[in-house]
């Protein structure tokens, strides 16, 4: 997997490659063109670079995800819980509670998650 995070422009351009892969390169070259103004060099050099990080692969014009979309971002948020908290998940909610309210829904999902998580 990626061993550092994706810059913003990456980032939108990987999920537009997760919302319709398999994805002709040529058809990555007119989204990015529509979606950033992209030319076709910059595409490829985008997509070159994500290639190179593990994350896709582009075999015989066919762009497809080597690492789905949720194991990315799940292996980037446990980076960052390990970076940023010691690798504390409470110490991580309770600094996110502390300036987001969390509704009851959400509360019954988290609560849902730990109850699993004890079975």
């Amino acid at each position: 997997m990626a061993a550092d995070g994706l810059g913003a422009m990456e980032a939108r351009f990987a999920d537009i490659i997760w919302e319709r892969e398999p994805v002709s390169s040529a058809e990555l070259v007119r989204l990015a063109a529509e979606e950033f103004g992209w030319k076709k060099s910059t595409t490829y050099t985008v997509l070159k670079r994500l290639i190179e990080r593990g994350l896709f692969e582009n075999e015989n014009g066919a762009v497809r995800a080597l690492v789905k979309r949720a194991d990315y971002y799940a292996e980037r948020g446990e980076r960052f819980v390990d970076d940023a908290f010691s690798g504390s998940l409470p110490a991580f909610v309770t600094a996110f509670t502390a300036r987001k309210k969390l509704s009851e829904k959400e509360i019954d999902d988290l609560q849902a998650i730990i109850d699993s998580m004890r079975r």
